[in-house]
């Protein structure tokens, strides 16, 4: 039986959408097939093993993984080939896994960092790896990969901090020069919409950018179209297929962290998309196109904006951590398309399974 280690948490401003995501993915884990080790990764970047996966109430998120900081543990990756082994020096408890379900999201969870920690450990682990999280992960390189490969996407303008701090009144200018009203200035590399503001007059738009800079050192800004929310989800490596689509309906002014989470009635999801069918088939065809460009491996959720006024689509972003709620749009797409909660953790298992085999491949000495 495949021992499987859930990490859940992490150093990240979506530490607790994480929580929620991995308890719907332990609760879905077939008990005959696999043996689950909730790890959670405390606000401050620690490790911890937790005795057994305990599933909790919470009133904000429904049911969340219930972390307990207990222990002192550390990380093995050489002790037995190809596990990762954890180790407790208060109880000296050892625990070995065969493969990663991070059920994490955002910075140090979705960038790349912990992908590459799993890479040289030699640990089979889901979704993309290393380099498709980095790329993914960071809004700017995505748009500027999207846009030189053909694939639409919203005129943006990107801000660095040191040279906000340097000249801000110049980098205005440029934006208000280039940029037209309204506009949504948002951290380069965080999900859930986490630091989000969308700006309607040019008096708002240097708070906002100083709200921004909580949350990454580079920022981006660009022109809010009126659209249509889509999204897709792709499951694959080599041979990646796109699922049906679906539109997000947002109650609130935008679709932000509190329609997305914290508002029971804060959108409406629409499985499926009312699309024309030639409209759709492109936008799938986009979405597959776009992961295959951005090094994507596993899983992603890809984000489009459809014009309302001129029909045309624009790739937003991809999420290569989604959401993992029994709630969230990339499992729901699926068992719309024909592959249930249950069914689809197995097949990102063995889509994990089937690229660390490939890897183990790779000469490594000439």
């Amino acid at each position: 039986m495949l021992t499987v280690g859930v990490l859940f948490g992490g150093r990240s401003g979506e530490h607790d959408v994480s929580l929620c995501s991995a308890a719907s993915v332990v609760a879905a884990m077939d008990p005959g097939k696999y043996n689950v080790v909730a790890i959670g990764i405390a606000r401050d970047g620690r490790w911890y093993v937790q005795d057994r996966p305990v599933i909790v109430d919470d009133k904000d998120f429904g049911r969340i993984l219930k972390l307990e900081k207990k222990g002192t543990w550390f990380i093995n990756h050489f002790e037995e080939g190809g596990k990762l082994v954890l180790f407790d020096a208060e109880s000296n408890r050892k625990v070995s896994v065969d493969v990663v379900f991070p059920a994490v999201h955002g910075t140090y969870c979705e960038d790349g960092t912990l992908q590459g920690l799993l890479e040289l450990a030699m640990v089979p682990y889901v979704g993309a790896d290393s380099v498709g999280s980095s790329i993914g992960i960071d809004k700017d390189v995505t748009k500027r990969l999207l846009r030189d490969s053909g694939i639409p996407v919203v005129p943006w303008k990107t801000v660095i901090r040191e040279d906000w701090l340097r000249d801000s009144g110049t980098i205005l200018k440029n934006i208000e020069e280039e940029l037209s009203m309204p506009l949504f200035v948002k951290p380069a590399r965080t999900g859930s919409s986490v630091g989000v503001k969308k700006v309607k007059a040019r008096a708002e738009l240097r708070e906002a950018i100083e709200f921004s800079f909580q949350y990454d050192t580079k920022l981006l800004v660009e022109i809010g179209i009126e659209a249509r929310e889509i999204e897709c989800s792709v499951l694959g490596n080599n041979e990646p297929r796109a699922s049906i689509l679906g539109e997000v309906r947002t109650r609130h002014e935008f679709y932000s962290y509190e329609s997305k989470y914290i508002d029971p009635d804060g959108a409406e999801l629409v499985i499926p998309a009312p699309l024309d069918p030639a409209v759709s088939d492109t936008i799938r065809a986009a979405a597959v196109k776009g992961y295959g460009v951005l090094c994507c491996g596993g899983m992603a959720r890809i984000d489009f904006f459809l014009d309302k006024n001129t029909g045309e689509y624009y790739l937003n972003e991809i999420n290569t951590l989604p959401g993992f709620t029994s709630i969230s749009m990339y499992p729901k797409l699926w068992a719309q398309t024909g592959i249930e909660y249950a069914a689809l953790i197995d097949r990102l298992v063995e889509l994990a399974l089937e690229r660390h085999r490939a890897r183990m491949n790779i000469r490594t000495e000439l």
